[in-house]
């Protein structure tokens, strides 16, 4: 199993759950240059949203949201896993995890329909250096 696993930020927004909320969010980063890795968007209530943003350079988005008024809570730590698409891709990563004591507090992942998927690793602050070292990052 092919995998590349390496550490990534994220920051999040908690916006109205209406059509075109996030939309807008999305397109002021993209009119700014802040190219993003990954998006999650979680239900915070019927009428709130928690707007979730994995960019690809954190100093360039603190730096340009921050001067357009944005505000984001973070930078958080997660970990970006993409590899092989197969029939038990994470089973060793959450293996190795497991066994080191680490609890995944969230995930999400998806597959390109093509053989490679990314998935995202949520863990609390003060486990992220030790699930590095455990997984060989």
């Amino acid at each position: 199993m092919a995998h590349r696993i390496r550490q990534v930020d994220y920051y999040y927004t908690t916006i109205e759950d209406a059509p075109g909320s996030s939309f807008e969010v999305l397109s002021r980063l993209a009119e700014l240059g802040v190219n993003l890795i990954a998006i999650a968007a979680l239900p915070l209530g019927p009428t709130r949203t928690q707007l979730t943003v994995f960019p690809e350079d954190d100093a360039h988005m603190e730096r340009t949201a921050g001067a357009a008024g944005m505000t984001l809570d973070g930078p958080h730590p997660a970990l970006l896993v993409q590899g092989d698409d197969e029939l038990g891709a994470l089973v060793g990563v959450h293996e190795r995890l497991a066994s080191a004591g680490i609890n995944v507090y969230s995930s999400i992942g998806v597959t390109d329909g093509k053989g490679d998927y990314g998935y995202v690793v949520y863990l609390r602050p003060d486990e992220v250096d030790r699930a590095l070292k455990t997984l060989g990052v």
